[in-house]
Order: C-alpha cells, then structure tokens, then sequence
C-alpha cells in the first residue's frame, strides 16, 4: 500500500481546524501569583497594618525609623524568601518532566517517512508503528496488524490484536472502547506487528487526554501533615492571640497605672494627653501583634520547603524524584502501602529459568541440556518465535514477539547449536488457542509446536532422552505434579513438542506428538524487594499487593518477598473482593496482604476505605488507568517507567520502579517529619518563653527587655537559620523502627510538650533571674538605664536558643549523636554566635547593644549553657519513666 501522508498545507490546514496533539498542561502558579498568595497571609496583612501606623507616628515623631524598617525587613523576607524557594522547586520539576517527555513519532509527511515531536502530531497524519513504539495519539490502523498492550489504560494485561478497518465499515459507529480491533489508543504499547495509523483524535480529545483533564480537576486532598499543622497553628494561634491581648493590656497598665505610681491625678494628666495615649496605644497594638507573630511558627513553611529542598537532591540520587513536596513529608506517616507486583516487587521482565524434559529431568541453565535433546530444544526455541536476537555478549538483547518468547529466546541463546533449517509455514499465537507452530525443512523435517501444557501434554505419546532418542512418555503424571510445584514457585510453564507431519492451512498436526519438555518462565522477585518489605513492614506500614495476575501465582510472589507470613493474612481476588460490602471490608483491612486479578477501581475503592479508617494509604502505578487512585492516595507513587499521566497524577516519581527505593522514600519522609518535629521543639520553646516574658515584665513594672527591633530579629533569624540547621539532618536507620503516625495524631508528642515547656520555663526562670536580681546585675558595668546588662540580656537570649538547639536536634543523652553527619548544623550554629557577637558589640541604638566585656560575656555563655544540663537531666528521667513518645 502506498502511502504518502499529508502535505504541509494540509498539516497547518488540520492543526487549524482540529490543533495538534499537544495536551493541556496544568498551570504552575506563576512567582508574582504566589508572593500575591503568601501576602494574602493573616499575619503579614497584620503586620502591613502595623508598618503604616509605625510610618505614620515615625513622621508625627513619635517612633524611631528603625522600627519601621524592621517590621519593612520581617515582610520582605517573610514572603520573598518562602516564595522563592517554593518557586523554585516547581521550575525544577517542571524541567525535569519536559526532559522526559519529549517523544519523535515516525510521521509519512510529502510522501517520505520524517520524525515529527509527538506535540505536533495533527489528525490525518499517517504513524508509522513498530515493536515497542508507544502509540501517539487515537487512530485506525490503514495498513498491517499489531498486538498491543493496552492496560496503561484499562488495566487488561493480555494483550490486544488490532488490525486495518475494512472499507465498509462505519467509523462513527464506532465507539472509543478498548475491545474495537479496529482501533488504537494513545498510551498503549506496540508488542508485535507493524501497521501505519491514521490519526482520528488528538491532544485533550484522546482517551489519554480526556483522563488527564479530569485529574486536574479534581482537588488534592489535604496531607496528613498539613492536617497535624493545622490543629498545631490552630492551638498557637489561640495562644498567640489571648497572649498578644494579655500582653497588651499589662503593656497599658504599666503605662497608665504603674508609670504613674498609682496616683489618680497623674494618670488624669496622662489621659489628658491624646497624643501620649494614642501612641502607647499604638505601641502596645503593635507589641501585641508581634507577639501573635512570634507565637505562630509562620517560619515553619519555609522550614519544610527548605528541609525538602535539601532532601531533594539526596533523595535524587537513590532515583527518589519529588513530584510534589507534600508527597515526601507524606510518605513517612504511611500507615499503609498498595503496591504493585510486576516491575516494583519484581524484576518486571520474564526470564526462562528452568527447563523440565519429558522424563522429567530438571535443568537449571541451558549449557546443561546437551546431546540430542539440546538440539531439538534449540529447534523449538529459534524456529518457532517472532522474536529475533540482536547484539551479542553483554549487548545481546531479543527483540520483537512478545514478553514469553523474548525470554525463552534469551535463555536459548545461551548455547549456539547449528540449525540448518528453514521455517515453510507458521501459525501465529493466540490467547484463545494458546499456541503457536512452525513447519521447518532442511536437515531436519519437522513441525515445532509450543503452548500450554494443557494443550501439548496430552497429544504427546513418546519423548526424547538426552541423546535424542525417542521414548515412551509414560510421566505424564509426574511432569504434571512438577508443573504444580513450578506454580507454587510462580513459574509457569510453555512446553515444546514435534511432529513429523506438516501444518496445513491453520490446523495443528495430526496425529501423535514427541515431547522436547517445558520450560519455566517467572518474573523474578528482586532480591532488594524482599529486604525492603521487610523493613517497611518493621516500620509498622502494611503492605498489600495489588496484581493481575492469577491467585496462586500472586501467592507464591507474596510468599517469597515476605508479604505473605501467616494464616491470617487474607488472599482475596477482585470478585471476591466486589462481592464484600465497604463494611466487610474494613472489617479485615488489615489483614488483606494480597489482591489478585485486580481491577484498577479495586485499587480507587481500597484507598478510599483506608481513608475513611483514618489510615494514610499510599499507592504505586504506573498506567492512566492507575492515575485515579495515584491521585486519591495520600501520597502517588508513580513509576518512572509509566506514563506521563500517573507522573502527573502521583506525588512522588521512583525512577528505577524499584520497592526499595519506596523503602528509602518513606525513609526520608520520616526523616523530614522528625527535622520538622524538633524545628517545632527548638522555635516553640522560643516563643513561649518570649510570650511569658513579655506578659509578666510590665505586671513587674519593667519594660520589655526585648525591643521590637529585638523581636523580630530572634523571630526572623531564628526561623531561617534554624531550618537550614535541622534540614540537614541524616536519614537514620532507626526511624524504621517508629511507629508510623495516625492521620488524627497530634503532630506534637509527650517528649516535644516537655521539651518545650521545660526549655521554655527553664529560659523565662533565668530571664526573671538575669533581669530582676542585684547579683546578675553586679556583673555588669553601670549604664545609662542599665544598657549593658540589657545587651547582655539580648546576647544571653539569643545564646540560649543556640544552645538548645542541641537539645532539640536529638531525643538521646549524647547531644553529638550523628551530628557529624549534619554538617550544615555547625556551620549554623557558628552564624547565629558570630552574628549575635557582632551585633552586640555594633548595634547600637537600632539593635539596643552596647558592647560587652569579658566578665560580662562569661554570665552571658554560662547562664545560657544551663539549658543543657537541665535538658539532659529531663531526657533522663523521661527515658526511666518509658515516656519517650
């Protein structure tokens, strides 16, 4: 059949009417959409209101400039800094996505064949197909045949056959099922054949398309984290708020009562001084709103995009690609995995790994089935396949035919014998008949036919011997048991017999067969899986697999990669499954291990069931028709070897399809969640004890030893620094061993409560101490309204949050645990003592230091110090009492 394909005019003239085949991508939020959304933020918009006021009485010379700029400086670097990181993990996806998705068809364009991007593929253009092109766009075949697998769409692992649309047939009768033979699909896998497809539908309007518009329609659903962090802000908030507005109120009373000396005719004067009133009231409103903002870790976003970022890359390595950040921090409160089994638990790729003779012999490696019989077993295996080897040694690779005969060519290229013979007619393999013959002649005259057992067994009456002599098969039912076990192993058999007859037409020989013997295909189980479950399933996440295979193969995998231990666990199959009410099968939810002949709305229906139960489930796959239940998991995990669909509708990419590099994913997410539990610890510590220090010095009749400026320099400083310090925390082995987190769990635990409220009274009892008693005061030199001891106080506050910061990064009694591996830690830490040093020497009046001496500086280190003794003095006494959690 010639064919010449479309002209370029008619290309341009079909890309007007119809577009091409480019499919709609979902928009990233642009840079300036994002700073609008972060300055949509409560607490900046509070603090935006502040500023003006602050601008307002700086003009009307009633507060200093600085504090203005300060509060100019907190907006600044609370929404560019947070924006840009966020921004730039999205571009970095989004390049590494357009990377991997640029795709050449072999287009007929002006009458010659041309690659052409799948992006411009218009309707009437005419694909050339061939084994393991991926199909482009929706069409009709116009020439040849193929067999395609299609169950990226529909889950269906047998293959499909395809072939040309008869003249007479009504194309617009015929819908977009995946049962029409006459039609292809984008998405779907080439087999074997050869065809050249007419494209009818492109982009959005394919079946591909169609399912990847839906997905980015639907809303994601909250994380488990965004959950806990929630109730955790919600919690803070409160506090922050009655804190602001307690503070604000002593701040007043001070001002009015205190400053006054209780005398009613002063504080009658001071009201009648709107001017003096309404400032100090501005003071105390903005004091307030510090406050609030300082008891809201607002840092913590940027402390998870930063410790996601630095995880990002480590997480590249071991082929861990973030799609969405959420996914990773997701991922380590996994309650429960459904994983597929072809590819993730297994290699994905057929080999033959045995052979069984007809006196049922078994063979380990072809090199060891010699004499007569190797030379018929390499007649069966080269001159009855569609499939062709290329390349040799460590290059060599079988191509064409399908997944079964690639592998049994493979194991038979093991031995090179000398076939002198030719194939004369062949019947093709098809799933119905289960079988597939060629007749040869030259040095040997013969018809090779190979298929299931079931279907050559009991044809067979002799059988060869080593030598190749022919006799008796009388083990028929030996052999038979020997295949059973085989299945147990979850190695299916294809057996291989002669005849001396010839085919004719489409029909088998007649007559009785000679059995050459059968040979066992499995996909293996990787070595790494099984370790890797095994730790998952120590990390208390439930590991269920998900397959389409038969029952009894799916148990055999399940056994041997150690899903699959007891009595208990369930095995149930799809219809079993449908025929379970949503109740039933809550009720053994946790018992299901496996799931055989799976649908893909099995996977969609378990995910919502485990959700409903307040599990976090989480989901592999790597079809469009996986990508629903990818996009309803807490967290998607979408192979790297799977379509552009389930990338975009998972949370998280595994490059190498591999289950152990699921094993490190939720490795690292619980490495971030626990960098993000002591980041909690460390800023949390730091604002209470700031809120009660705030509140009780003006009841005491003191101003505030921290000044605004002060403020939002330990707020500001402290919340950057301290998420590039814990961000870089190691991936621990024994975070496997913690139990994996409840969705409903509140994020701060018993040990971080008395963490925080130790470290936060231990910091308000020395703050009390350093600020109202003669002796701490002795130390240092005389000032104007006491401004050294004032600086020191800054210094010795700032000193302290460093100084726990060892306290917070490690729940054991050695503070230097694994700290060598966080070298970011030290480097931090030297910043904030350096920074602190410089500043207390040259701040100045902006910053209210003054400089320190020596004598100074030694109550300044050994008050701030004491944190750590009596934090290690509370980790002892929680780990006698077994309280750790």
């Amino acid at each position: 059949m010639k064919i010449t394909g479309l002209t370029d005019a008619q290309v341009e003239e079909s890309k007007a009417k119809y577009g091409d085949n480019r499919m709609t991508e979902q928009q990233g939020e642009g840079f300036w959409s994002k700073l609008k959304d972060n300055f949509g933020d409560p607490m900046i918009k509070i603090l935006c209101v502040a500023l003006v006021i602050n601008v307002v009485f700086a003009f009307l010379g009633q507060t200093e400039w600085y504090e203005s700029l300060g509060i100019a400086i907190a907006v600044v670097l609370a929404t560019f800094v947070s924006t840009y990181s966020e921004y730039n993990n999205e571009n970095a996806f989004q390049k590494l996505q357009e990377e991997a998705s640029r795709i050449y068809c072999k287009v007929y364009r002006n009458g010659k064949i041309t690659e052409v991007s799948i992006n411009d593929l218009v309707v009437g253009d005419c694909v050339l197909l061939q084994t393991g092109d991926k199909i482009p766009a929706d069409g009709v075949l116009v020439d040849g045949a193929l067999k395609v697998d299609q169950s990226v769409l529909n889950g269906e692992s047998k293959e499909a056959s395809k072939e040309v649309m008869p003249g007479n047939y009504k194309d617009e009768d015929a819908s977009m099922d995946f049962l029409n033979k006459y039609k292809v699909f984008r998405g779907s896998v080439v087999c074997s054949g050869n065809a050249v497809m007419k494209v009818v539908t492109v982009g959005d309007k394919s079946v591909y398309g169609q399912i990847a518009s839906e997905l980015q329609n639907e809303e994601d659903r909250d994380s488990p984290l965004k959950v806990k962090l929630g109730k955790l802000a919600d919690s803070i908030s409160k506090f922050g708020y009655f804190g602001g507005i307690a503070i604000a109120v002593a701040f007043m009373f001070q001002r009015v009562v205190v400053h006054n000396n209780f005398d009613m005719s002063l504080i009658a004067a001071y009201c009648s001084n709107w001017m003096a009133v309404v400032n100090d009231l501005v003071e105390a409103v903005m004091l307030a709103v510090i406050i609030i903002v300082m008891a809201v870790p607002e840092g913590l976003p940027l402390m998870i995009a930063l410790v996601s970022a630095l995880n990002m890359k480590k997480m590249l390595n071991d082929n861990v690609l973030v799609r969405k950040i959420v996914g990773i921090e997701t991922a380590g409160s996994l309650n429960i995995l459904f994983s597929d089994k072809t590819g993730t638990i297994t290699k994905g790729q057929l080999e033959a790994v045995t052979f069984v003779d007809g006196q049922v012999n078994e063979y380990d490696s072809r090199e060891k089935v010699t004499g007569g019989l190797g030379k018929f077993l390499s007649l069966s295996i080269f001159l009855n396949t569609d499939a062709v080897i290329s390349g040799e040694g460590k290059d060599m690779k079988a191509i064409g035919g399908n997944a079964t005969e690639r592998a049994v060519l493979l194991y038979g290229a093991a031995v090179s014998d000398c076939l002198d013979a030719t194939k004369v007619s062949t019947i093709q393999f098809n799933s119905a008949n289960k079988y597939s013959a060629s007749t040869i002649k030259g040095d040997y005259n013969l018809t090779l036919i190979k298929g299931a057992p079931e279907k050559i067994l009991d044809r067979c009456t002799m059988c060869y011997d080593i030598d190749g002599n022919r006799i008796p098969f009388d083990q028929k039912k030996k052999l038979e048991e020997k295949i059973n076990q085989l299945a147990g192993r979850a190695i299916r058999v294809l057996a291989f017999a002669v005849s001396d007859q010839f085919i004719e037409g489409d029909q088998l020989p007649e007559g009785q067969w000679t059995l050459v013997g059968v040979i066992g295909i499995r996909d293996e189980v990787r070595p790494e899986s099984i370790t890797a479950i095994q730790d998952v399933q120590e990390a208390g996440v439930q590991v269920v697999m998900i397959t389409g295979d038969r029952k009894d193969t799916a148990v055999a995998i399940a056994k041997e990669s150690g899903i699959v231990k007891s009595e208990e666990d369930l095995i149930l199959t799809s219809d079993e499954l449908a025929k379970m009410s949503d109740e039933q099968v809550k009720e053994c939810l946790k018992h299901i291990r496996v799931v055989a002949r799976a649908l893909p709305s099995d996977k969609s229906r378990l995910v919502r069931l485990a959700q409903e139960m307040d599990l976090v489930a989480g989901m592999t796959g790597d079809g469009v028709n996986d990508s629903p239940a990818l996009k309803k998991a807490d967290v998607g995990f979408a192979m790297g070897g799977g379509t552009e669909v389930a990338k975009e509708a998972g949370d998280i990419v595994i490059l190498d399809d591999n289950f152990q590099s699921i094993q490190k994913a939720i490795l690292y997410g619980r490495t971030i969640f626990n960098s993000i539990r002591k980041f909690i610890i460390f800023q949390l510590t730091i604002n209470v004890s700031a809120v009660m220090i705030s509140f009780v010095c003006p009841l005491l009749g003191m101003e505030n030893p921290l000044s605004i400026v002060q403020i939002l320099w330990v707020n500001l400083v402290m919340d950057t620094l301290a998420a590039l310090a814990f961000g870089g925390e190691p991936a621990l082995k024994r975070f496997m061993k913690e139990r994996p987190k409840r969705r409903d769990e509140n994020i701060i635990s018993r040990y971080m409560r008395t963490s925080i409220l130790t470290g936060s009274l231990w910091t308000f009892a020395l703050s009390v101490v350093f600020l109202m008693t003669p002796l701490v005061d002795s130390y240092f030199r005389d000032g104007e309204n006491h401004k050294y001891m004032m600086t020191g106080y800054f210094t010795f506050y700032i000193f302290i949050a460093a100084f726990n910061a060892f306290n917070a990064r490690t729940d054991r009694i050695n503070l230097f645990d694994n700290i060598g591996k966080n070298h970011g830690f030290w480097k931090v830490i030297l910043l904030i003592v350096v920074v602190q040093v410089i500043m207390a020497d040259f701040g100045g009046d902006i910053l209210r230091c003054y400089g320190l001496v020596g004598k100074e500086w030694a109550v300044v280190v050994v008050l701030a110090f004491t944190i750590i003794p009596v934090d290690l003095i509370r980790k002892a006494v929680l780990k006698g009492t077994g309280g750790e959690e």
